[in-house]
């Protein structure tokens, strides 16, 4: 009983830094230096800059021989998506959609069918 009381604080050390995530503990970070590089004048911005998130969230939904697919952008950028086909038979034509532009908080439905079943179904992005 004496032992676990005085390994106690021990313990809720160990536990707390277990809990902490990874991008919260405090790490120090070696930011490289390029030979010769000048250091930024008062007026000049040294950071590069940040990539915007990008690509409308789409779902698909195969009934039999139909899809239908739903893409919805919550960004600000403009999404091109497409919906492409495969059919089970090899005589049945895969198909590809034109692109549908989505904008930024709109909601694309998206169609496509086969003749008899449907292999696999994906949605491709651009801008």
């Amino acid at each position: 009983m004496r032992l676990s009381r005085r390994f106690a604080p021990v313990f809720a050390a160990v536990a707390l830094a277990l809990a902490v995530p990874h991008d919260a503990m405090s790490i120090p970070r070696a930011e490289r230096v390029n030979e010769g590089s000048r250091p930024a004048a008062a007026g000049e911005e040294a950071r590069k800059p940040v990539p915007q998130p990008f690509g409308a969230e789409c779902r698909t939904t195969v009934t039999g021989s139909e899809v239908v697919a739903y893409c919805h952008n919550p960004y600000v950028g403009i999404d091109h998506v497409a919906l492409h086909v495969e059919c089970a038979r090899w005589w049945d034509i895969d198909t590809d959609s034109a692109p549908v532009e989505v904008g930024p908080a709109m909601t694309v439905r998206l169609t496509g069918r086969c003749w008899k079943e449907i292999r696999e179904v994906w949605i491709t992005h651009g801008k």
